[in-house]
């Protein structure tokens, strides 16, 4: 009697519901919307900025890097939605390519090749596991001071990515060409548009919409190659291993640290879903599979070449808006996801959006994350104390990677590669240890203690 309850259970608001096909497919494709570029940007970044290098990858692997990249996020979406040993939330969240790893991406690969990105994320995705594993000892640790400062600093860090881009991409002869600034900030203009002034479809699909209409202008500036797209395949399969993992030491503890920093900010996506669709806070075990799913699954990426994966808060904001939380509705989403994957005439025409259409789409999105790390950071009481620890984190994160070659030429290789690559590890570092050593002051006892100051 309860299977056959629970089998006929069409509603969109229950998890464990079997809503139809027809009711199911409009919210799913808004979430394919709401996640498509986003998924496929951090490979276009990563190979754009390895272009003009010694560790260029080939026009096919720059393809394959985008077909993988919607593998893993497959993968890992279905592994949220249904568990495997315990192993995933089994909670209505979408997964995908962080940009959040894209700073030490590229510090890795440009020092390194492709090959140290997996090996480094390998080890990562493993130490990712290991924290889901002892979430419930360590997340008290991050505080929303402490994970606020690091999303904060990647959002500062990816500025300069943006603006290369928009420029018309590092490399590039004719960088600065008053046309791709053009083509920039149309695209720029009309995603502002779409987000602001659109509802429904529209708004969630503002990015899509934005560089939509910066490619057509872009075919008509005559800066967009079809080469590509010509020669691209109609289907291709997961490859295994497609590059050589190396093992650089720097590269792992670099890439260890933004996994386990990663691991806390994914605690913050999984109890917005549940905050907002389900009107509760997640269980020790939702959260423990969650980030143990991340991590398996980005262990599976380096494996088919596909980056590291994160809840997508986009994804998360539309669970809110809607209340729909029946895992069927993300199960078509992955679906379709996966579809993309075996796809290399998709991988090819997103590679066919020229850099400066690309920055003008994603500098919002890092603005986006910047005010989201900032948002963090004021949930938390904003003590003298806490405002100090913040202020050194950010100072010397983001300092430390605007000094020159000499100024760091007296410490190790292993140094400057772990601490120098990105603003984000040294941050990081800074203010999970000051906040564990300082000692923890509120408004009010600081107020008493110039008070009594101020009585002497």
């Amino acid at each position: 009697m309860e299977k056959k309850e629970k089998n006929t259970n069409t509603s969109l608001f229950d998890m464990d519901a079997n809503p139809s096909f027809k009711r199911s497919l409009p919210i799913a494709l808004q979430h394919l919307l709401a996640m498509i570029v986003g998924n496929t940007l951090p490979a276009i970044v990563l190979t754009g900025q390895l272009a003009n290098t010694e560790f260029a990858v080939s026009a096919q692997d720059a393809v394959y890097l985008i077909q993988a990249g919607m593998f893993v996020a497959a993968i890992a979406t279905f592994l949220q939605l249904y568990p495997v040993f315990k192993v995933g939330a089994k909670l209505p969240v979408i997964m995908g390519v962080s940009f959040a790893y894209i700073p030490v991406l590229t510090s890795i690969g440009i020092k390194y090749g492709i090959g140290a990105v997996y090996g480094a994320q390998l080890v990562g995705g493993v130490v990712a596991f290991v924290v889901g594993m002892n979430i419930k000892r360590i997340y008290k640790f991050f505080p929303p001071m402490v994970s606020g400062t690091v999303v904060l600093t990647i959002g500062l860090s990816l500025y300069s990515v943006a603006l290369n881009y928009m420029a018309g991409g590092n490399g590039n002869p004719n960088q600065g060409d008053l046309v791709y600034w053009g083509v920039a900030f149309l695209t720029l203009a009309v995603t502002l548009c779409c987000n602001m002034f659109g509802k429904g479809i529209i708004k969630l699909a503002a990015i899509l919409i934005g560089i939509g209409v910066g490619y057509v202008a872009s075919i008509f500036f005559g800066i967009v190659n079809f080469d590509g797209v010509k020669e691209a395949a109609w289907l291709t399969l997961p490859r295994i291993m497609p590059f050589k993992l190396e093992f650089p030491i720097d590269a792992v503890i670099t890439m260890s640290v933004m996994f386990v920093v990663n691991s806390i900010q994914a605690v913050g996506d999984l109890s917005s879903t549940t905050a907002g669709g389900l009107n509760r806070v997640p269980t020790a075990d939702e959260l423990e599979g969650g980030i143990k799913a991340n991590g398996l699954a980005s262990v599976i990426g380096s494996l088919i070449g596909g980056m590291p994966t994160a809840t997508y808060s986009q994804n998360v904001g539309i669970v809110s808006l809607t209340k729909v939380v029946a895992r069927k509705v993300f199960a078509i989403t992955a679906s379709l996801i996966l579809v993309a994957g075996f796809i290399p005439k998709f991988g090819a025409l997103m590679l066919s959006v020229p850099q400066a259409v690309i920055g003008g789409a994603t500098i919002t999105v890092f603005a986006q994350i910047t005010m989201s790390g900032m948002k963090l950071i004021m949930s938390d009481e904003m003590s003298s104390r806490n405002v100090t620890i913040v202020g050194l984190g950010i100072a010397l994160g983001m300092g430390i990677v605007q000094l020159g070659d000499q100024a760091l030429s007296q410490f190790p290789d292993w140094f400057r590669m772990v601490f120098t690559s990105s603003p984000v590890v040294l941050a990081t570092l800074v203010v999970f240890l000051l906040n564990i050593i300082m000692p923890k002051k509120t408004i009010a006892e600081e107020e008493a203690e110039r008070k009594a100051m101020d009585d002497k």
